[in-house]
C-alpha cells in the first residue's frame, strides 16, 4: 500500500494559507504510509510532465489534523516518488493540532 488510505475532500478547517503562505512553512520528510490523499483521481499529465513543478512550489503541501496527515497538493509528486520505490516525501506540513 503506497498510502495509508484515499481520501475524499478536505476533512479539515480552512487554513487559508496561500503560496506565500505555504512558503513559510519549513519542509520536512514525511512517510508516503502516513499520508492520508484528499483527491481520488490524478492528472496523469502533471504525473509525467518534466517541468511539473517549474510554476508551483518544490514541496508537496501536507496538513496535519487530529492525529491524521493529508495530502492537500501533491499527489503526482508522491506517486511518482512511490514509483521510483521511495518511502517518503519532502513536504510542507502544516500542523492545525498545535
Amino acid at each position: 500500500m503506497i498510502f495509508k488510505r484515499v481520501g475524499e475532500g478536505r476533512p479539515y478547517p480552512e487554513h487559508g494559507r496561500n503560496h506565500r503562505g505555504w512558503a513559510e512553512v519549513s519542509p520536512r520528510q514525511i512517510r508516503l504510509d502516513q499520508l492520508v490523499t484528499t483527491k481520488r483521481q490524478l492528472d496523469l499529465d502533471a504525473l509525467l510532465a518534466d517541468d511539473s513543478t517549474f510554476y508551483g512550489d518544490l514541496f508537496a503541501h501536507v496538513v496535519k489534523w487530529q492525529g491524521e496527515f493529508y495530502l492537500e497538493d501533491g499527489l503526482h509528486r508522491a506517486v511518482r516518488a512511490a514509483l521510483q520505490q521511495r518511502t517518503v516525501l519532502h513536504a510542507r506540513v502544516l500542523d492545525l493540532d498545535l
